[in-house]
């Protein structure tokens, strides 16, 4: 059992922690996770004290993990704690479309499960994860809280950073009453993010076309209104099952930004409008409101202040791609910051943590943007839709969406000659039954050699701790020989057959530091 961080004191001058993170939300806690299974000293502060928001209890609480997120989460051995792991239709969607499941959509037009080719995907083996699961806010939270604390994270709820400073070599954070120094501030707040506005990062990006409603409501005559998701000409209403349902009006985001109160007489006349029906609204138990403004920081560093999720990125929360999205940050960028505090990272290292997902997020913000664009209540719009949802009806079509949506094309481009580099690992299976996902629960780098080549295990033992060797016949390895694996999961080198060994070095040497 490690010792907790109050007793723990730093060997970087007088700070007691490595990192501080401000958020314990899913992005904060998986980064906490990542830090902590390097070794390193980890607080996050939480402004609220209930972790359990009565909004994550809803049906819209739950999420959709992407092909990325599923693959980080088993490859921590955190992926068999989930209980809600199983493929499941989306509770928001009509279960069927004729005979066929719906399992996404785009801009509310269902993609089938029968119309989706996953043979099309290349590097997906029958021994992959599956590209897309359902899982609840809460239970997520609660299984990386667990897991953090396990690895000797601090967490303090109820304690809102209020302003921070940095020198040469820290951060002094200050709060209400408490002031904490570490090595490293990453903001993981979310879209209002403190970290970012007093750090002073530049938020660039487009302002909204609607205000989004979700709601729980009791209602006299829910049967007038449609099951599913409608898009009808004055917006579209969601009504996953009777007393929940998620509103968008086409007002340019003019009510949530005025500040008034959402009541009952309100969210009715929104909802009478944009249903095109009179039905009655008797309570309003919960409502919040939300926009499809799509805004990212320009850069995701400032000094040792670093972004990562909804404080780096935010857009419309249509496809639940930010959850994933923010994963995706915090999975990247624990390692690289590990690296850097326990000075054993290469040069540029950490920067590459910007240069690699700033791509990542510009494109699910203009996959945001598209969908806003064809869901508009305009003529345009309207004939948008309809060439789509055409597109969408192909196997084809149908392919290419689930793919987008599920982000099973998400990659890096690292250069490199061989396809491969830039890409998750297939989740290759040895002839034992073994994965090369199990190998990856410690976080260390992999040098995975299929034929035995004694010079391949020379060279990982030349970088100690930091880069596994395995060596292992494969029942499906794509003609590969070798592949260097970073401690993300990311192919940084791969050879068919004959293998370069300056290539090699060269790629080891640009992700680790030799001992």
């Amino acid at each position: 059992m490690k010792e907790t961080l109050e007793s723990k004191k730093s060997t970087h001058d007088h700070f007691i922690h490595d990192v501080i993170i401000s958020g314990a939300g899913p992005v904060g806690l998986f980064l906490a996770c990542e830090l902590a299974l390097a070794n390193c000293s980890v607080l996050v502060l939480e402004k609220a004290e209930d972790p359990y928001s009565p909004l994550k209890r809803l049906p819209f609480g739950i999420r959709g993990l992407s092909a990325p997120t599923i693959e980080a989460l088993y490859r921590r051995g955190l992926l068999k704690e989930l209980e809600v792991h199983k493929r499941l239709k989306n509770p928001h969607q009509n279960a069927k479309q004729g005979a066929q499941r719906q399992v996404g959509h785009f801009a509310g037009i269902p993609f089938l499960e029968g119309h989706v080719d996953p043979s099309q995907w290349t590097y997906r083996l029958p021994s992959s994860t599956d590209a897309s699961l359902i899982s609840e806010m809460e239970e997520l939270e609660t299984v990386l809280a667990r897991r953090a604390e396990i690895l000797g994270v601090a967490i303090k709820r109820g304690v809102a950073i209020t302003d921070f400073h940095q020198t040469g070599n820290g951060v002094t954070v200050q709060t209400s009453d408490q002031t904490f120094q570490s090595q490293w501030l990453v903001g993981c707040d979310g879209s209002r993010s403190v970290v970012r506005k007093v750090a002073g990062f530049d938020f660039a990006g487009t302002e909204p076309e609607f205000t989004g409603y979700t709601t729980q409501l009791d209602m006299a005559d829910p049967e007038k209104l449609n099951p599913g998701r409608n898009v009808t000409a004055t917006g579209m209403y969601l009504q996953s099952q009777p007393g929940y349902v998620m509103i968008q009006d086409f007002d340019g985001g003019a009510f949530h930004s005025s500040g008034k109160p959402i009541t009952r007489e309100h969210v009715q006349q929104v909802l009478r409008r944009v249903s095109n029906t009179d039905v009655t609204i008797n309570t309003l138990h919960i409502a919040t409101t939300w926009t499809d403004r799509s805004r990212q920081a320009t850069t995701y560093r400032n000094g040792r202040i670093l972004l990562a999720g909804d404080a780096a990125h935010i857009h419309a929360p249509l496809g639940g791609q930010g959850l994933n999205l923010g994963l995706g940050d915090a999975m990247n960028l624990g390692w690289k910051l590990a690296a850097t505090i326990h000075e054993k990272a290469p040069e540029g290292l950490l920067d590459s943590y910007y240069t690699e997902r700033y791509p990542i997020g510009a494109q699910v913000l203009d996959w945001s943007r598209a969908q806003v664009a064809i869901m508009k209540p305009d003529p345009h719009a309207r004939a948008l839709n309809a060439i789509v949802r055409d597109l969408i009806n192909t196997r084809d079509g149908a392919t290419y969406f689930a793919g987008r949506v599920w982000g099973v094309h998400t990659h890096y481009d690292l250069g490199g000659s061989h396809s491969l580099v830039g890409h998750s690992v297939p989740n290759f299976e040895f002839d034992d039954g073994a994965s090369i996902g199990e190998f990856m629960h410690d976080g260390q780098g992999v040098l995975l050699d299929f034929d035995g080549n004694a010079s391949l295990k020379d060279l990982a033992s030349e970088y100690g701790d930091r880069i596994k060797y395995i060596a292992g016949t494969a029942k499906d390895r794509f003609a590969l020989s070798a592949a260097l694996i970073r401690p993300d999961g990311i192919i940084a080198w791969a050879a068919d057959n004959a293998i370069d060994g300056s290539e090699l070095q060269k790629a080891a040497a640009r992700w680790f530091v030799c001992n």
